[in-house]
């Protein structure tokens, strides 16, 4: 099983950019799929998720309006559109899915609960 993110860059202060992130080996449909970051020098911390369903979306309090996560499980890819971007949101994105579907909210939010890891995509952001 891989998860493959791409989509990271330079850009200015109140750009957008999407990543991606594709899985194979495995069909995700029947499972929560996320999204993290960590920025140098400090811990990984959640920014999106998506339940299995694809009816819940899940947020941190950072990102909640700019950012947006969704899937295409045609395509086995979920993505992360990010708007408004700040120098903040710089940091190394990565993407994450779970065995199955989590049973809450907050189940969401930690990685602990996600088991495949895509190998990060970074982001920078030029104030």
């Amino acid at each position: 099983v891989q998860l493959q993110a791409s989509g990271g860059g330079l850009v200015q202060a109140g750009g957008s950019l999407i990543l991606s992130c594709a899985a194979s080996g495995r069909t995700f449909s029947s499972a929560a799929m996320g999204w993290f970051r960590q920025a140098p020098g400090q811990e990984r911390e959640f920014v999106g998720a998506m339940g299995s369903t694809s009816a819940r979306t899940y947020y941190s309090n950072s990102v909640k309006g700019r950012f947006t996560v969704s899937r295409d499980n045609a395509k086995n890819t979920m993505y992360l559109q990010m708007n408004t971007l700040k120098p903040e949101d710089a940091a190394v994105y990565y993407c994450a899915a779970a065995h199955t579907t989590l049973s809450s909210m907050r189940a969401h939010y930690s990685a602990g609960n996600y088991v495949y890891w895509g190998q990060g995509t970074q982001v920078t952001v030029s104030s």
